[in-house]
Protein backbone atom coordinates (compact mmCIF):
# COMPACT_ATOMS: atom_id res chain seq x y z
CA UNK A 1 0.00 0.00 0.00
CA UNK A 2 1.36 3.41 -1.12
CA UNK A 3 1.48 5.64 1.51
CA UNK A 4 -1.37 8.67 2.18
CA UNK A 5 -2.05 10.74 4.49
CA UNK A 6 -5.78 12.59 4.82
CA UNK A 7 -8.60 12.83 7.54
CA UNK A 8 -10.50 9.66 7.70
CA UNK A 9 -13.87 10.23 6.44
CA UNK A 10 -15.23 6.83 6.92
CA UNK A 11 -14.45 3.22 7.28
CA UNK A 12 -16.91 0.96 5.96
CA UNK A 13 -16.68 -2.84 5.25
CA UNK A 14 -14.58 -2.91 1.61
CA UNK A 15 -13.05 0.46 2.26
CA UNK A 16 -11.38 3.46 4.35
CA UNK A 17 -12.03 7.17 2.82
CA UNK A 18 -9.72 9.38 3.56
CA UNK A 19 -9.88 13.10 2.62
CA UNK A 20 -6.29 15.43 1.92
CA UNK A 21 -5.53 18.09 3.03
CA UNK A 22 -6.52 19.70 -0.26
CA UNK A 23 -9.68 17.77 -0.16
CA UNK A 24 -8.69 14.74 -2.56
CA UNK A 25 -10.75 11.92 -1.74
CA UNK A 26 -8.68 8.67 -1.65
CA UNK A 27 -10.22 5.79 -1.13
CA UNK A 28 -7.83 2.77 0.71
CA UNK A 29 -9.39 -0.78 0.10
CA UNK A 30 -9.45 -2.52 3.42
CA UNK A 31 -7.93 -5.28 2.15
CA UNK A 32 -4.68 -3.21 1.55
CA UNK A 33 -5.21 -1.31 4.85
CA UNK A 34 -5.60 -4.45 6.93
CA UNK A 35 -1.55 -5.17 6.52
CA UNK A 36 -0.88 -1.65 6.76
CA UNK A 37 -0.47 1.43 9.17
CA UNK A 38 -3.32 3.56 9.27
CA UNK A 39 -2.33 6.87 11.04
CA UNK A 40 -5.78 9.20 11.66
CA UNK A 41 -4.46 13.23 12.18
CA UNK A 42 -8.03 13.95 13.22
CA UNK A 43 -8.32 10.61 15.43
CA UNK A 44 -8.16 12.76 18.74
CA UNK A 45 -9.31 16.20 19.86
CA UNK A 46 -5.17 17.70 20.44
CA UNK A 47 -2.09 17.38 18.55
CA UNK A 48 1.28 18.75 19.14
CA UNK A 49 2.95 20.60 17.21
CA UNK A 50 6.53 20.25 16.75
CA UNK A 51 8.86 22.92 15.61
CA UNK A 52 12.68 23.17 15.70
CA UNK A 53 14.32 26.49 15.48
CA UNK A 54 18.33 26.75 14.75
CA UNK A 55 20.02 29.84 16.60
CA UNK A 56 23.60 31.10 15.83
CA UNK A 57 25.89 30.06 18.01
CA UNK A 58 27.04 33.47 19.01
CA UNK A 59 23.25 34.55 19.69
CA UNK A 60 21.99 34.62 23.88
CA UNK A 61 20.46 31.07 24.54
CA UNK A 62 18.10 32.33 27.12
CA UNK A 63 17.26 35.51 24.91
CA UNK A 64 16.40 32.73 22.40
CA UNK A 65 14.07 30.77 25.03
CA UNK A 66 12.47 33.73 26.02
CA UNK A 67 11.12 35.19 23.07
CA UNK A 68 9.97 31.81 22.05
CA UNK A 69 8.18 30.98 25.17
CA UNK A 70 6.76 34.46 25.30
CA UNK A 71 4.89 34.17 22.08
CA UNK A 72 3.75 30.64 23.11
CA UNK A 73 2.23 31.99 26.31
CA UNK A 74 0.66 34.96 23.66
CA UNK A 75 -1.03 32.37 21.78
CA UNK A 76 -4.52 31.73 23.26
CA UNK A 77 -4.74 28.53 20.95
CA UNK A 78 -2.19 26.83 22.77
CA UNK A 79 -3.01 24.28 25.46
CA UNK A 80 -1.29 25.13 29.10
CA UNK A 81 -1.81 21.49 29.45
CA UNK A 82 0.41 19.70 28.91
CA UNK A 83 2.97 22.66 29.64
CA UNK A 84 4.51 23.67 26.44
CA UNK A 85 8.10 22.48 25.83
CA UNK A 86 10.84 24.76 24.98
CA UNK A 87 14.63 23.23 25.31
CA UNK A 88 17.79 23.74 23.66
CA UNK A 89 17.74 20.10 22.24
CA UNK A 90 21.21 20.20 20.16
CA UNK A 91 24.49 21.54 19.13
CA UNK A 92 24.37 21.40 15.64
CA UNK A 93 26.87 21.39 12.48
CA UNK A 94 25.79 25.31 12.00
CA UNK A 95 23.35 25.86 14.84
CA UNK A 96 21.93 25.73 18.70
CA UNK A 97 18.71 23.63 18.03
CA UNK A 98 15.70 25.09 20.22
CA UNK A 99 12.74 22.31 19.98
CA UNK A 100 9.21 23.61 20.93
CA UNK A 101 6.49 20.83 21.35
CA UNK A 102 2.66 22.29 22.12
CA UNK A 103 -0.28 21.50 22.28
CA UNK A 104 -3.38 22.60 20.15
CA UNK A 105 -7.07 21.64 19.88
CA UNK A 106 -6.64 19.45 16.40
CA UNK A 107 -8.47 22.01 14.31
CA UNK A 108 -6.23 24.73 14.55
CA UNK A 109 -3.13 22.98 13.97
CA UNK A 110 -1.61 24.36 11.37
CA UNK A 111 -2.61 27.80 11.91
CA UNK A 112 -0.45 27.71 14.85
CA UNK A 113 2.25 25.90 13.62
CA UNK A 114 2.05 28.13 10.54
CA UNK A 115 1.68 31.40 13.28
CA UNK A 116 4.50 30.80 15.49
CA UNK A 117 6.81 29.89 12.38
CA UNK A 118 6.09 33.26 11.46
CA UNK A 119 6.30 35.36 14.47
CA UNK A 120 9.16 33.77 15.63
CA UNK A 121 11.66 34.37 12.73
CA UNK A 122 9.72 38.35 12.78
CA UNK A 123 11.26 38.40 16.62
CA UNK A 124 14.44 36.88 16.19
CA UNK A 125 15.00 39.42 13.81
CA UNK A 126 13.78 42.55 15.79
CA UNK A 127 15.67 41.29 18.37
CA UNK A 128 18.98 40.13 17.36
CA UNK A 129 18.62 36.67 16.81
CA UNK A 130 20.05 35.19 14.11
CA UNK A 131 19.12 32.17 12.09
CA UNK A 132 22.29 30.32 10.70
CA UNK A 133 22.74 28.43 7.34
CA UNK A 134 24.56 25.91 6.53
CA UNK A 135 28.12 27.01 5.42
CA UNK A 136 30.55 25.10 3.31
CA UNK A 137 34.22 25.33 3.29
CA UNK A 138 36.22 24.72 -0.46
CA UNK A 139 39.65 23.39 -0.28
CA UNK A 140 41.70 23.50 -3.45
CA UNK A 141 45.04 21.79 -3.72
CA UNK A 142 47.79 24.09 -5.49
CA UNK A 143 49.07 23.09 -8.26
Amino acid sequence: MAAEAGTVKDINLFQTVLATIDNVMIMVPNSQAIDGVIKNYSGYETRRVDILFGIDYDDDMDKALGIISSLIEADDRILRDPEPFVRVVNLGSSSVDIQTRTWVNAPDFFNVKFDLIKKVKEAFDAQGITIPYPHQVEIRKAG
